[in-house]
């Protein structure tokens, strides 16, 4: 149902309504309605104790759609990302087959289309490389193109330095980004955790944080070369954090993303060997958490994205070391950033800054900033309400997160696209 008002909401920190007008925002008037007599409840919502946030924007997901719907779809991840708060993700091309030509990427945008016409919006990733193989470049203009919003190849980073230049230079030709996963695949090589005091204790082999860094040396130092944008993903480390600081100093042109569970979490949950903690990059330590904190609430990290890479149950229910990595995010990412703004980690600014003004600047998505005429694309968020992560609470296939049974608390109770309510909990 499209409404017309949003009542007694809070925006920016006070109450009123919200009038939208055919899918737009038409103004926010503090206190209430501006003429009460004429109000049609049947078009007004009540959002009483809710905080109306700009609709989220997820930079690093994905959806398993095509090839391995069985651990998620496009359908179910998207309504996941509704109920997450995210308006609009960004899909990686490690599908099977992976998204390396324009027919894949039209059947996943003409799927997205045809499960979810209102949104949530899918903007595909493309591969940066052939098959992610790492030896020859896809056919980057045929799939920006076809709709690819950015390129990567994710989980297989291109170590080549030489075709890495080349594909930076390519895209940036084509006025996109490229997204890279920073990992020495040689330093990693065989790696489940990381590498340190825990790792010897559980007896696994470890994967050391200059691994990452290492690699976000080099995009570094390449971007300052080429002058072109770098996006860095999932940053894990302290070590990396003080590399990009430098870079921001000397106005280098890269961007970066970390994730909620390298914010909230250290390598001691993998203790009991427990595979739900399982991720790559790996939870590293609590001086690593610090750091990323800080970095996120300074702005030397710019996004926050959930990296959400759902598995099925018993896919996770195996040895540590024969576990797949990720961790189910879209759902509980908001609730987790929520917990760091009542910790007093952040603000809830920051919170709209990292998960939908700053992703919407790198990538050139709308974000809704409440003025009038802007497309009314937001959520109505309570920060007070308590659920549980479970198979009756979460809209996606992969329930591997380590907050799974957990109490979290604030939630999403309605998110609206174009005006349209495509959750509605109130």
């Amino acid at each position: 149902m499209a409404y017309t008002r949003i009542s007694n909401a809070v925006l920016n920190g006070t109450a009123g309504t919200l009038f939208l007008h055919e899918g737009l925002v038409q103004e926010f008037v503090p206190g209430g309605l501006k003429d009460p007599g004429s109000a049609d409840k049947d078009r007004e919502l009540d959002a009483r104790g809710c905080h109306i946030l700009p609709s989220l924007i997820d930079v690093h997901v994905h959806l398993r759609d095509p090839g391995l719907e069985y651990k998620e779809d496009i359908s179910s991840g998207l309504s996941a990302a509704a109920s997450g708060g995210f308006g609009r993700v960004l899909a990686m091309a490690n599908t099977d087959p992976v998204n390396d030509n324009a027919g894949i990427t039209g059947h996943m945008l003409q799927k997205a289309r045809e499960h979810h016409p209102v949104g949530p919006f899918l903007h595909p990733v493309g591969a940066l490389t052939r098959g992610l193989k790492g030896r020859d470049l896809a056919p980057l203009a045929e799939l920006a193109q076809a709709g690819c919003r950015a390129f990567s190849n994710d989980g297989l980073p291109v170590q080549d330095n030489e075709l890495f230049r080349r594909a930076v230079e390519y895209a940036s030709d084509l006025d996109l980004k490229v997204i890279d996963h920073c990992e020495d695949s040689f330093l990693s090589s065989g790696g489940v955790m990381n590498e340190g005091r825990m790792s010897d204790y559980l007896g696994l082999k470890g994967i050391p944080d200059v691994a990452e860094s290492l690699q976000v040396s080099r995009d570094i130092l390449l971007a300052a070369y080429l002058n072109t944008p770098i996006h860095l993903a999932h940053i894990s480390c302290a070590s990396s954090v003080e590399l990009i600081y430098q870079a921001r100093r000397k106005s280098i042109p890269v961007s970066a993303e970390t994730c909620p569970h390298y914010l909230h979490w250290s390598e001691e949950l993998v203790s009991g060997y427990n595979t739900l903690a399982r991720v790559n990059p790996p939870l590293r330590t609590r001086d690593d958490v610090l750091a990323l904190r800080q970095a996120v609430r300074e702005n030397i990290i710019d996004a926050v994205a959930s990296d959400h890479a759902p598995h099925a149950d018993f896919e996770k229910e195996v040895p540590f070391a024969d576990a797949p990595n990720g961790i189910s995010g879209l759902d509980t990412s908001l609730s987790l950033m929520l917990d760091l703004v009542r910790q007093g980690v952040l603000e809830t600014q920051d919170l709209v800054r990292l998960m939908a003004s700053n992703p919407g600047e790198i990538f050139r998505l709308p974000v809704c900033s409440f003025a009038p005429g802007d497309p009314a694309d937001f959520i109505l968020v309570d920060p007070e309400k308590q659920w549980v992560p479970g198979p009756e609470t979460m809209l996606s296939k992969g329930r591997n997160t380590p907050c799974l049974g957990q109490t979290l608390q604030g939630r999403v109770m309605a998110h609206f696209l174009g005006g349209a309510a495509v959750i509605n909990r109130l």
